[in-house]
């Protein structure tokens, strides 16, 4: 089971002192992959769903994983995940890019269509556009990414005779990981991402989700290059080892787990914690 942690771009870790102390600590400790949230604005005053207050800074995430690749070496960089709707595809498709050479092929993309109506109406997005965006801006990143003369005809996209470089590090393929927990999100995780990630979710709807998963694959075909579909879970509560092992064997690939907001001394506290009680346990068992 590998294991990262969610959050190095926004609360206590919106302060670069604060990256660059918890990614080198997670990296000595072993953890597997760093992960950064995404929202461009949040509803002021908060309401439901909206998953933080108004004033809680959130750092872009290209922006903190390339703070935490320049200090770092090994460990992977997430972005759990980009509202890839909410953007202009060849611009995100330049920005990953970038990150994705600078970091030296360290990225784990991941994309979900975005659940709050605020932000797409600040941005100028329609809501219910979303999902179909989101499916055609994965082939639009594709597209670039591998295709030596790129063009796209689509219903919100459309270009030929253009060139964007560099390209990533492993080209289109650089893992692409969809997020959200409907029908429609477990059949796009099948027909075209590397993995899938879900979000705040407990040995239960863990369950659930992967059961929807397996019935996507009943009707999808998933391109061979893509290999297994890996799963990453994010768990709402910390999990204990038993937890860990309850989850590998559903089937689960990887946890990435929420760091505490209190103060920096309470994440560091918390990596320390469960290096012990997850990485170092579960290297034991090994």
């Amino acid at each position: 089971m590998k294991i990262g942690i969610f959050g190095i771009n926004f609360g206590v870790c919106a302060d670069p002192d604060a990256i660059a102390e918890v990614a080198e600590l997670a990296e000595e400790l072993g953890f597997d992959s760093l992960w950064t949230g995404e929202h461009v604005v949040l509803p002021d005053p908060q309401v439901s769903p909206s998953p933080a207050p108004p004033l809680t800074p959130m750092l872009h995430p290209s922006t903190a994983l390339a703070y935490a690749a320049a200090i770092t070496d090994d460990i992977l960089l997430g972005t759990g995940i980009t509202l890839i709707a909410q953007r202009n595809p060849l611009v995100l498709a330049k920005e990953m890019a970038s990150l994705d050479v600078l970091c030296d092929g360290r990225l784990i993309l991941g994309v979900g269509a975005g659940y709050l109506r605020q932000e797409f109406e600040a941005l100028g997005i329609p809501f219910e556009e979303r999902g179909r965006r989101t499916d055609e801006f994965i082939e639009v990143l594709r597209e670039l990414w591998s295709s030596d003369q790129p063009s796209f005809d689509g219903e919100f996209v459309s270009f030929s005779g253009i060139q964007a470089r560099p390209r990533p590090a492993r080209g289109d393929r650089l893992p692409i990981v969809g997020g959200g927990m409907s029908a429609v999100a477990y059949r796009r995780a099948v027909a075209s991402c590397h993995g899938w990630y879900g979000f705040a979710m407990d040995l239960e709807t863990t369950s659930e989700s992967l059961e929807g998963i397996e019935a996507a694959e009943e009707i999808v075909d998933r391109p061979e290059w893509l290999g297994d579909l890996e799963i990453t879970i994010t768990p709402r509560e910390t999990p204990t080892y038993e937890d860990l092992e309850a989850y590998e064997s559903l089937g689960v690939d990887r946890l990435v787990l929420l760091l505490p907001q209190r103060s920096l001394g309470a994440v560091t506290d918390f990596l320390e914690r469960m290096a012990e009680e997850l990485i170092d346990e579960e290297e034991d068992d090994a």
